[in-house]
């Protein structure tokens, strides 16, 4: 499993994606002053297939990198899908998010700020 072991320092984790939409306004979660949300697509083939004891290692590895970059960057949750990840990070700038990819071996197909984000409530 050469590619799998290539793969396990890609962030994975699964939150539910309900506790990033549960606020009152049409942006929950919203960063703080100076800083931004960016959506991170990661092609991962067999992503979906990766055991629990998987996505730990990955999450644990993703956390230490984070650990080392300090405070201002976050990491929110990610979308596990059949060959991509999804993740939601807050951070400062893209810059500082690439660079998490880059220490951490992860791979960053694109990195895409976050204009807004809406939900049922939005309609409201």
């Amino acid at each position: 499993m050469k590619i799998l072991k290539f793969l396990l320092p890609t962030v994975l984790s699964v939150v539910p994606a309900a506790s990033a939409l549960a606020g009152e306004s049409a942006k929950p979660d919203a960063p703080a002053s100076g800083e931004h949300m960016y959506v991170i697509e990661r092609t991962i083939p067999g992503a979906g297939k990766l055991t629990a004891a998987d996505l730990k290692a990955i999450s644990q590895k993703s956390c230490g990198v984070l650990s080392e970059l300090g405070p201002q960057i976050r990491w929110l949750h990610s979308y596990v899908t059949g060959d991509k990840i999804y993740c939601v990070y807050v951070a400062p700038s893209e810059d500082m998010v690439r660079e998490h990819a880059k220490r951490g071996g992860f791979p960053a197909d694109s990195v895409s700020e976050v204009a807004t984000v809406i939900s049922p409530k939005t309609a409201e």
